[in-house]
């Protein structure tokens, strides 16, 4: 993961990290190109890795969930940011190369994350939980 452009989205995560507009920005434009890569199979499972990230930086930003470290969030925020930039170690418009890069940035952020990236998912998990047990409890009182 040390690598001179990894480094640079690093630093710029926690800029945008600490701005809640650029949050939403980045994570508008991680959708859209997750979006034009489906109908794409450029590089299996790229777009399931980053899935777990984009919800912990988004509910992080909102200040929904917060049992994180702010490294971990920076991490994350840096492998999104890699993950948009076009002209990154490998150019993303080169066929299935392009993507290769992004793909070991984000598996090796997952790795060294993978006990936080755990911790959330069980937390939303919970929240799923309890919410449709809300929802269970307002129907069988009558409340819908």
């Amino acid at each position: 993961m040390e690598t001179p452009l990894f480094e640079k989205s690093t630093s710029r995560a926690e800029r945008v990290m600490q701005n809640p507009g650029r949050v939403q920005k980045l994570i508008a434009s991680v959708i859209r190109k997750s979006a034009s890569l489906k109908s794409t199979a450029m590089v299996p499972g790229l777009l399931e890795k980053i899935q777990p990230l984009v919800r912990m930086v988004k509910s992080y930003a909102s200040k929904e969930y917060r049992e994180v470290p702010w490294q971990t969030i920076v991490l994350s925020a840096a492998a999104l940011i890699y993950f948009v930039a076009p002209f990154d170690a490998i150019a993303d418009f080169i066929p299935i190369l392009g993507f290769a890069d992004d793909l070991a940035i984000v598996s090796a952020v997952l790795a060294s994350i993978s006990q936080d990236v755990d911790s959330f998912t069980a937390w939303e998990k919970k929240k799923r939980e309890v919410a449709e047990h809300a929802e269970f409890t307002e129907i069988d009182n009558g409340q819908q």
